[in-house]
């Protein structure tokens, strides 16, 4: 399995709706950021796929070294 790919170092806010699957891209080869466009097929990596628990912005990941498996922004970005 390859690292990911930064693909920015601040979270990105996205906008989420409450019972809605999303794809967190982790390999940070997307276009589409933060969410998947399947960029990472034959890469050996995989979005994390989720259901929003409610309606709101997040702040997504955009460093790909997060270790929320919904994608969520912990801070991590500060210590690369």
């Amino acid at each position: 399995m390859d690292l990911p790919k930064v693909a920015g170092m601040t979270p990105v806010p996205a906008q989420l709706e409450e019972g809605k699957r999303y794809a967190w891209c982790s390999c940070g080869l997307s276009e589409n950021q933060p969410f998947c466009n399947g960029a990472h097929k034959g890469k050996g990596m995989s979005p994390n796929v989720f259901v929003a628990e409610e309606t709101k912005t997040a702040y997504m990941c955009n460093c790909k070294a997060t270790k929320n498996p919904n994608g969520f922004c912990d801070g991590s970005h500060k210590s690369l």
